[in-house]
Order: structure tokens, then C-alpha cells, then sequence
């Protein structure tokens, strides 16, 4: 799949450069000059983070190391920006998606993050954690465990805590919090199953479940599990009904 998403990729800049020559320097430097999908996420991405402490070059060769590392994360790199691009109307290509989306590039570093939580790394990881945050307005513990055909729409204000899961076909939007009720250690925040949709604003607090193919209104506070293919929302979240959809997150449909 990441063969196939790169070639569009490069149909796209060149087609954009076309379009609209002042874009046309930075669409050579961040995919045109790149021979695969790895290397034109790791310059994009590194330029964002890099700082005064850990230079754009420093940033590159920790993500090509993580693609080696990591043998799937290209895979769920290319699934993320197919995700993205079927799930939200207001992105038209798959080069808007990786040059622009920065709930895209969050999930991204994230997951450069977690390769390196794997690997004991543990400072560096919660390092570049914090420039996610401070870049991208995402805060995710790198100790989360994220699958893949994960979208976070707008995505600021977004916070993820250490023992969140979220599982295949996920989708997000701003100001999501999955996070813990108290100071206790362990296991502590929540489950997402597959295809679950949690809206604007909602709250999902404790090691709970949110069932397969669930979904989750905006500005829902969610402290119990939910079922699978339910539909919860309120303060506390109470059930309401069932999507009309059995995978949510694909639709985004916000009706109750």
C-alpha cells in the first residue's frame, strides 16, 4: 500500500506544482526530491520538530531508524493518509494530507515516539512527546499503543494517556481527552475498539471499554464502558441509541 500511496503522492506535487509555482520550491524540497514515502515524512516532520536541542538531520535519522526498527510503521503511515483522505471532505488529495494535517503529522511523531518507548528509550521518547505537543497542540504518552486508519480531525487539544489503546479505524476530533480519574498507577485509561468515532470535546476517562464500532457525541464525559455499536452521549455519557453506521469512524456522521 505505501508503493501505491507514494506514486500519488508524486502525481499530486507534480500536478500542484503546475497549479501554483510559489508552492513549487517547497514541494520539491518535501516530496519531489525524495525517492520513497519514508524519506519525504522524516523531512517534513523533522523540520516541524527539530529545535535548539535536536536538529532536523538528528530528527531524520531517528525516524529512518524507526522505519527499520518499526517494520509496519510505513505501512500504518500510508493507511493513516488513505484514512484522512476518504474520511474528511475538505481534503481533496493525499499531498494535502502530509503536507498540511497536523493531526496527521501528530499520529506520526507519536509513533516515532512509541518505537522508541519500545526500545527503552524512555527520556528521548517523552522528549520528542513534548514537542508533539508543543508543535502540533497533541499530547500523546508514547507508551500508547495506536493501531492504524487512525484520524484526528482539527485535532488540537487532543490528550492521550499512558495506557490508552486505540485499535484499527479510529477517528478523533478536537479536544479529545483519553485520560485517567486520579493519580493511581497501573493500568488506567481507556480501550478504543475498532471503527469507534469520538466527538468534539468528549471526555473518556478510566480503564474503560468503548466497544467496537461505538460512537461518542460532543462533549460527552464517558466513565463507564460502552457497548459495541452503541451510540452514548451526555454528562455523565448515557446510551441513546446505535449508529447508523457499523463503523463510525469512516462515516463521521455527528447526528445522534
Amino acid at each position: 500500500m505505501r508503493y501505491e500511496v507514494w506514486e500519488q503522492l508524486r502525481v499530486e506535487a507534480e500536478d500542484l506544482v503546475r497549479k501554483e509555482p510559489l508552492l513549487a520550491s517547497h514541494v520539491y524540497s518535501s516530496i519531489l526530491n525524495h525517492d520513497c514515502l519514508g524519506s519525504a515524512l522524516s523531512f517534513i516532520v523533522a523540520n516541524k520538530l527539530s529545535d535548539g536541542v535536536v536538529s532536523p538531520f538528528t530528527f531524520r535519522e531517528l525516524f529512518d531508524k524507526a522505519f527499520i526498527h518499526c517494520e509496519q510503521m510505513l505501512t500504518y503511515v500510508a493507511t493513516d493518509i488513505k484514512a484522512v483522505k476518504e474520511r474528511d471532505p475538505a481534503v481533496v488529495s493525499y499531498l494535502t494530507v502530509i503536507l498540511n494535517l497536523k493531526g496527521f503529522q501528530a499520529i506520526q511523531v507519536h509513533r516515532l515516539a512509541n518505537c522508541l518507548w519500545s526500545q527503552g528509550r524512555t527520556e528521548l521518547a517523552q522528549f520528542i512527546q513534548s514537542r508533539n505537543s508543543e508543535v502540533f497542540g497533541v499530547d500523546i504518552h508514547p507508551a500508547c499503543k495506536m493501531g492504524t486508519g487512525i484520524m484526528f480531525d482539527h485535532a488540537t487539544g487532543i490528550v492521550i494517556g499512558e495506557t490508552a489503546v486505540i485499535e484499527n479505524n479510529v477517528s478523533l476530533l478536537q479536544g479529545v481527552t483519553l485520560g485517567g480519574t486520579g493519580n493511581q498507577q497501573g493500568d488506567r485509561h481507556p480501550k478504543i475498539r475498532a471503527g469507534v468515532m469520538i466527538g468534539a470535546g468528549a471526555k473518556v476517562l478510566g480503564n474503560i471499554e468503548v466497544g467496537e464500532g461505538a460512537k461518542i457525541g460532543a462533549g460527552s464525559v464517558v466513565l463507564s464502558d460502552v457497548a459495541c455499536h452503541t451510540t452514548v452521549v451526555g454528562v455523565p455519557a448515557k446510551v441513546v441509541g446505535k449508529p447508523e453506521s457499523i463503523c463510525p469512524a469512516k462515516t463521521m456522521e455527528q447526528n445522534i
